[in-house]
């Protein structure tokens, strides 16, 4: 595949010593290979700096920062997001993962769709790396969509700054990537997805996004602080249009799962 320019790969990172070593192999592992590793460390407890810099020390492609003080995911990957000198910028937690040719695929999709954001597939695996999910990524998603929920996984997630310029997360404790997808979708149209499960996305119990019930009431401040909606309107879209997608939406990708088991 010829060079499309530089993927600036964003990760936030706090007490994941027991897994980053894995997300960064698996960006190295790309097909892929012009990137460079961004990652944030929001004053991690455990050994995560001592494991990141040994990766740093043997390979210059990966750049640690370091918050003087815990500021939650948004701060941390802005602050990334603020060093990053690529076209195109992506996104990979400190204990997900991506398939070796997930950059080769997406951006040859993003190339042939002629799109500034773009997404994924993924499975989802648990501490112990056995693969308990699936997320389809749906053909294409608009502003209606995305604000009825966000069909875009983090992980699997690419734009580029030539078409949308560099973009940053909303400042709010939770939801902020989500509230980026829905800014770009508004401001610049589409987002396609590819089908190909690329991306592995670790659920682990002390997680920011583990409970996702208790993530849902910061679908109100999305509505209400991102998009710009009145309170009434916000309580609206979130008991009448969010809630029974979201509950619709975790059925069938339990029967999804089950199906792929079975294959």
């Amino acid at each position: 595949m010829k060079d499309l320019g530089l993927v600036s790969v964003i990760t936030s990172a706090y007490n994941c010593a027991p897994f980053i070593g894995k997300t960064i192999e698996s960006i190295q592992a790309q097909t892929y290979p012009n990137w460079e590793l961004l990652i944030t460390d929001d004053c991690s407890t455990d050994d995560t700096v001592a494991v990141i810099e040994r990766y740093a020390k043997t390979d210059r492609r990966i750049k640690l920062f370091k918050m003087k003080r815990n500021s939650g995911p948004a701060v941390v990957r802005n602050n990334s997001i603020s060093k990053a000198n690529g076209r195109f910028i992506a996104f990979c937690d400190s204990d997900d993962r991506w398939r070796p040719e997930k950059l080769e695929r997406q951006l040859r999709f993003m190339t042939d769709k002629d799109c500034g954001l773009s997404y994924t597939s993924y499975e989802c695996i648990d501490e112990h790396d056995n693969i308990n999910g699936y997320v389809e990524a749906k053909p294409k998603i608009g502003f209606r969509q995305i604000l009825r929920d966000n069909g875009i996984g983090c992980l699997t997630a690419m734009y580029d700054t030539e078409k949308v310029g560099k973009e940053f997360m909303p400042l709010i404790k939770k939801r902020q990537d989500w509230g980026l997808w829905i800014k770009l979708i508004r401001q610049y149209g589409t987002a396609y997805g590819l089908r190909e499960p690329l991306s592995l996305y670790r659920k682990r119990s002390n997680s920011v996004s583990a409970k996702k019930l208790e993530l849902i009431k910061y679908n109100f401040k999305v509505y209400h602080k991102v998009v710009g909606y009145n309170a009434l309107k916000s309580a609206g879209l979130l008991g009448f249009y969010f809630m029974p997608y979201y509950f619709y939406k975790k059925f069938r990708q339990r029967r999804e799962f089950q199906k792929r088991k079975k294959k």
